[in-house]
């Protein structure tokens, strides 16, 4: 009997998913630094891919503490506490004033700036709230 050999497509999504999670990873390590890029989508990110290629790493980043208390939150509520919401408002707006400052000399690319910003406000105030009140009722 021949032994079973993985398939080359398995090895190809593995590594694909790995390196999609750590690149997640990374930007958003780099967004808890930079207001225009957003922590808390890309550490989502990295969680899925990881639970795609390593159960190991995936494990690890639900078990971080800065990291896997959100994380645990979001798969279990699918919901962005208000503190979270507040922080990112008031991020973005920083970001949309700071655009507006340096590119003044560009309205084209300012526009293209605000609309991007709007768009994910939109979509931040989309995602329902999560209340210490629901947490509080699980345990």
């Amino acid at each position: 009997m021949k032994s079973r050999q993985p398939n080359k497509s398995s090895k190809v999504s593995y590594a694909g998913y790995l390196t999609l999670a750590w690149i997640f990873l990374g930007l958003g390590i780099l967004g808890a630094f930079l207001p225009l890029l957003p922590t808390t989508v890309f550490i989502i990110l990295a969680a899925w891919a990881f639970a795609k290629s390593s159960p190991e790493r995936e494990a690890w980043l639900l078990n971080h503490p800065k990291f896997g208390p959100p994380l645990r939150d979001w798969r279990k509520y699918r919901a962005i506490p208000i503190r979270a919401k507040c922080l990112a408002y008031g991020l973005i707006s920083c970001s949309a004033l700071i655009s507006m400052w340096w590119m003044n000399a560009h309205p084209w690319l300012l526009g293209i700036t605000l609309v991007c910003l709007t768009l994910v406000v939109i979509y931040i105030h989309r995602i329902p709230t999560l209340v210490a009140s629901q947490k509080q009722e699980e345990k």
